[in-house]
């Protein structure tokens, strides 16, 4: 079985919502795997997003723990940024006190 990789497509909030609204009147998920040449886990992706969230966008689904290590990875960062911009500060002043 050589199955080739096939390329990523982007799909619509609407066609989504769609499909998920075909699946939730009773339309059988291979049914619409095969129909539409989805990937199962995509589809169960879709359904999944729709019941917590309403959206398919993945900030929109992320849990409170997934966003507060974004805003902590971000904090991180910048901490690390200006701590290596007051190293750069005290080593431009120690050479001045020295002259």
């Amino acid at each position: 079985m050589n199955q080739q990789k096939r390329s990523r497509r982007t799909f619509s909030a609407d066609f989504k919502s769609q499909m998920v609204k075909l699946y939730l009147q009773g339309k059988s998920r291979s049914d619409l795997v095969k129909e539409y040449d989805l990937t199962p886990s995509a589809l169960d992706r879709w359904i999944y997003q729709s019941s917590q969230s309403g959206s398919f966008k993945s900030k929109d689904n992320r849990t409170p723990e997934q966003n507060e290590l974004i805003a902590l990875r971000k904090e991180l960062k910048q901490l690390r940024m200006e701590n290596d911009i007051l190293k750069q500060a005290a080593l431009i002043m120690a050479r001045k006190s020295k002259s």
